[in-house]
């Protein structure tokens, strides 16, 4: 059983809202794939509070933080991308490292 508790925190952002995921390489493990940073989406679910993976690293993963699972287009990952028009990637993403687009 985790000694995690939960913040009571209101969603920062909500589902269908644009979103830009940061651009910034901390020097811990962080759970955004270098492909996303910087890159604009919009969210398809907010998934709740988990522990932080930067503080997870030294510590317990406190303070619990908002995860959104944020939808990209892949043709606007990828350069060149030939697949359909509609294929998207779906990543989560913590509220930390989101900003309003």
């Amino acid at each position: 059983m985790s000694n995690v508790q939960p913040t009571e925190s209101q969603a920062r952002f909500h589902r269908g809202q644009r979103v830009r995921i940061h651009d910034r390489h901390p020097g811990v493990h962080h759970r955004v794939p270098r492909y996303v940073k910087g890159q604009e989406g919009t969210v398809e679910r907010v998934c709740g509070l988990h522990g932080q993976p930067e503080t997870f690293v030294r510590g317990d993963g406190r303070p619990e933080t908002r995860l959104y699972r944020i939808c990209i287009p892949q043709a606007q990952l990828w350069p060149g991308y030939r697949g359909p028009d509609d294929d998207t990637l779906e990543v989560e993403v913590f509220e930390h490292w989101l900003e309003p687009a």
